[in-house]
C-alpha cells in the first residue's frame, strides 16, 4: 500500500534531469487534475455502493462478536465515505482552477467582453435619457401654455426610449450571465452533483469540516454509532435447539454467511484498487514536480540575480502545486489505510465464522453418527427377535403373530427415534404428536377399531386363512385376512356344500359387534354335528328300532371314525376340557300327536360333510324300510348343528 511518504521530495543527490544553462528559464509546470468529472462521480458511486454493504452485514450479524465487528466496520466506512467526498470536492475545485473559462460566442454574435462593453454603453445611455427627462420636466414647469404640450410629448417619447434601453439591458445581462458560466459551468455542475450526493447520504459529513466547524450542518445529523440491535441478534439469545434439522440449517446459514463476507471483501478490494490507481497517478505527478524543483535548485547555484528571481517564482509555483495536491493525497492515503484495516476486520470475521461452521459441522456429524448407531442397535435387536422366533416358536400361527408384532414395534421405534432426532424442541414434538394422535383417532375411528380387531382375530382362538367361519347368517371360508378387513368365500347351506362363487368382505371390527357374532372352528379342528329326523311307523318295536338306527349310523361313519376321533381329542386338548365326550351317533325318540319321531345326531368331518350325509341317509332309510314292508317311506330331513 502506498502511503503519504511516497510523495516525499527525493534527495538532492537522486537522479534528476540534465541541468539547463544557467540563464535558461524552465517552463512553468501546472498540476493536472488527477480525475476528470466523470471519474469523480464514478469514484463516489463506487464508494457509496460499497458503503451500502453495511446493510448486508447488519442482516448476517447474529452474534455478539458479529455486532462488535459491525460497529467497527461502520465507523471505518463512515470515515472512508467522508474522505471520498473530501477528495471529490477537492477534485472539483482543482478542475475549476485548472480549466479557466474560454471565450464563447453568445447568441448575439459577440464575446463576453463585448457584452460587458455593450452593457456599459446602455447604462450610460439610460443615465443620459434619465437626465434629459429631468431637465425637460424642469422646463415644463416654467414653460408657457403653448409649449407644455410639446414638452409633455417629448417626456413621453423619452420615457419610451428609457423603457427600451432597460429591456435591452435585461436581455444583455442574461446573455452575459450565461456567457460568464461558460468556463466554470462544468465545475459548478460537478460540485452541485457532489453536494447532492452528500445530502442523500447524511453520514458523509466531512472530517475536515467537523474539526474546523463547531456546529454541524442542519442537513447532516449528529454522528452516532449507537444503532439498535438487529433482529438477527435477538435470535441469538433464543435457547439453543438440539434437533438435527436445526443443526443442518445452522451449517447452511454459516456457509451463506461466509460467502457474504467473502463478497464484502471482494467489493472492498475493488474499491481499494480503484483508489490506489488514482493515488498512483497523483504520486507520479508529485514526483515530476519534485524532480523539476531539484532541477531549478541546481540551476540556481550558477545563475545571476535575474535567473534567481525567475527560479524563485517557479519554485513558489511548484510549492503551490504541492499545496493543491495535498487535499488529494492525504485523504487518499488515509482511505488506503482504512480500507486495509476494514479488510483485516472482514478477514477476522471470516475466520471466526469458519471456526463456528467447523464446530457446527462436527456437531452435526456426531449427532448423525449417534442416530445411526441407535438405529443400528434397534435393527440388531429386531434381527435377534426374528431369529429367536424362528428358532423357538414352532407353531406357524404364533410365529406369524410374533413376527407381525416385531415389524410394527420396529418401525414405530424407528419413526419415534428419527422424529425426536430431527425435532427442534421436545415440547414441540410432544404437542405435535398429541394433536396428530387426536386427529387420527377422530378421523379414522373405524379403521383404528378394525386394526385393533385384527389382533383379536389372530389371537390364540383366532382365525386364519382356510378356516370356515359363520358371521351372522353368512357361512364361508377365510381366503384373506388383512389388517383392516377379511374376505370370505361364501359356502352354500350350512357348510355341507361347495362355494357359491361370491366373496364377502367384513371389517375386522366385527369382533366387537354383539349383534352379528363370529363363529369358527377351534384351530386344528374341522368337526361338526348334523341331525336327521325320521318318522317311525306305528306298532313297531321302538327299542329294537333305536338300536338298529344306532348300528346303521355307526356303520355309515366307519370310514371317517379315525379322523373324527383325532379331531375330538385335539378339541379336548386345545380347550383343556373334557366337553364333547365320545363322538358316537345318537338316536333320540320323541312322541307327538302324529306318531313317534326318531332324531339321529351324528358327527361329520366338514370337508366330507356332503358324502357323510349321503351315506347316513341311505343307511337309515334301509333300516326304516325293513321295519314294515307296507309302511310308507319315512321323511328324512338332515340338519347341521354347526
Amino acid at each position: 500500500m502506498m502511503v503519504l511518504g511516497a510523495c516525499a521530495l527525493p534527495a538532492a543527490g537522486d537522479a534528476a534531469p540534465s541541468v539547463q544553462p544557467a540563464m535558461a528559464a524552465p517552463p512553468d509546470i501546472v498540476l493536472a487534475a488527477p480525475m476528470s468529472g466523470p471519474e469523480i462521480i464514478q469514484m463516489l458511486d463506487q464508494t457509496v455502493d460499497w458503503y451500502r454493504t453495511l446493510g448486508t452485514q447488519l442482516k448476517i450479524a447474529n452474534e455478539p462478536s458479529d455486532l462488535l465487528i459491525l460497529s467497527e466496520n461502520r465507523q471505518i466506512a463512515n470515515q472512508v465515505v467522508a474522505l471520498a467526498f473530501d477528495v471529490a470536492r477537492a477534485g472539483a475545485d482543482l478542475i475549476a482552477k485548472s480549466a479557466p473559462a474560454a471565450p464563447r460566442p453568445d447568441s448575439a454574435g459577440g464575446s463576453a467582453p463585448t457584452l460587458a462593453e455593450r452593457l456599459r454603453q446602455l447604462d450610460a445611455r439610460a443615465l443620459s435619457i434619465q437626465a434629459e427627462i429631468e431637465s425637460t420636466r424642469q422646463r415644463l414647469a416654467a414653460a408657457p401654455g403653448k409649449a407644455k404640450a410639446a414638452l409633455q410629448a417629448k417626456i413621453a417619447e423619452l420615457g419610451g426610449e428609457l423603457s427600451l434601453v432597460n429591456v435591452k439591458k435585461d436581455i444583455l445581462g442574461n446573455i452575459a450571465g450565461v456567457a460568464s458560466e461558460g468556463g466554470g459551468g462544468t465545475a459548478g455542475a460537478l460540485r452541485s452533483q457532489i453536494d447532492a450526493m452528500a445530502v442523500a447520504l447524511p453520514t458523509t459529513t466531512s472530517t475536515a469540516a467537523t474539526t474546523t466547524a463547531p456546529a454541524a450542518s442542519p442537513h447532516a445529523p449528529a454522528a452516532s454509532m449507537s444503532n439498535p440491535l438487529p433482529a438477527s441478534a435477538a435470535e441469538s439469545s433464543a435457547p439453543s435447539r438440539f434437533g438435527l434439522w436445526d443443526a443442518a440449517a445452522l451449517v447452511f446459514r454459516l456457509s451463506e454467511k461466509m460467502s457474504a463476507v467473502d463478497a464484502l471483501d471482494r467489493r472492498t478490494q475493488a474499491l481499494e484498487t480503484s483508489l490506489a490507481r488514482i493515488r498512483a497517478r497523483l504520486v507520479d505527478q508529485m514526483r515530476a514536480l519534485s524532480a523539476r524543483g531539484d532541477a531549478l535548485i541546481a540551476q540556481a547555484d550558477s545563475a545571476d540575480s535575474a535567473a534567481l528571481e525567475t527560479a524563485r517564482e517557479q519554485l513558489n509555483a511548484i510549492v503551490d502545486e504541492f499545496k493543491q495536491a495535498s487535499p488529494f493525497l492525504v485523504p487518499l492515503s488515509k482511505q488506503g489505510a482504512l480500507l486495509d484495516q476494514y479488510r483485516r476486520s472482514l478477514e477476522n470475521w471470516h475466520d471466526a465464522i469458519r471456526a463456528e461452521s467447523r464446530d457446527a459441522l462436527k456437531s452435526l456429524g456426531i449427532r448423525l453418527g449417534i442416530l445411526l448407531v441407535i438405529l443400528g442397535v434397534v435393527f440388531a435387536v429386531a434381527k435377534l427377535w426374528h431369529r429367536a422366533v424362528l428358532k423357538y416358536v414352532q407353531d406357524s400361527r404364533r410365529r406369524y403373530q410374533l413376527l407381525l408384532v416385531r415389524r410394527i414395534v420396529l418401525w414405530t421405534v424407528v419413526v419415534a427415534i428419527v422424529g425426536f432426532a430431527f425435532a427442534s424442541e421436545l415440547s414441540s414434538i410432544v404437542t405435535f404428536a398429541g394433536l396428530i394422535t387426536a386427529g387420527v383417532a377422530v378421523a379414522m375411528q373405524s379403521v383404528l377399531v378394525s386394526i385393533v380387531g385384527y389382533f383379536f382375530l389372530i389371537g390364540k382362538y383366532g382365525i386364519r386363512v382356510g378356516d370356515r367361519v359363520q358371521i351372522g347368517e353368512v357361512n364361508g371360508e377365510i381366503i384373506e385376512l388383512g389388517l383392516v378387513r377379511m374376505y370370505l368365500m361364501e359356502l352354500a347351506g350350512h357348510g355341507s356344500f361347495g362355494p357359491t362363487g361370491r366373496v364377502v368382505a367384513f371389517p375386522n371390527s366385527v369382533v366387537f359387534q354383539v349383534s352379528s357374532g363370529l363363529f369358527k372352528q377351534i384351530p386344528g379342528v374341522n368337526l361338526g354335528w348334523h341331525d336327521i329326523t325320521l318318522d317311525l311307523p306305528a306298532g313297531v318295536d321302538y327299542a329294537s328300532t333305536k338300536q338298529k338306527l344306532v348300528a346303521a349310523a355307526s356303520e355309515a361313519l366307519a370310514d371317517y371314525r379315525e379322523e373324527i376321533e383325532r379331531q375330538t381329542h385335539e378339541l379336548q386338548r386345545t380347550t383343556m376340557s373334557s366337553a364333547g365326550g365320545a363322538v358316537e351317533p345318537t338316536v333320540q325318540l320323541s312322541y307327538s300327536a302324529k306318531g313317534v319321531n326318531a332324531r339321529v345326531r351324528y358327527p361329520v368331518h366338514l370337508p366330507h360333510a356332503a358324502e357323510i350325509d349321503e351315506r347316513m341317509s341311505r343307511a337309515l332309510l334301509q333300516v326304516v324300510s325293513g321295519l314294515t314292508p307296507a309302511a310308507p317311506a319315512a321323511a328324512i330331513a338332515p340338519a347341521s348343528a354347526f
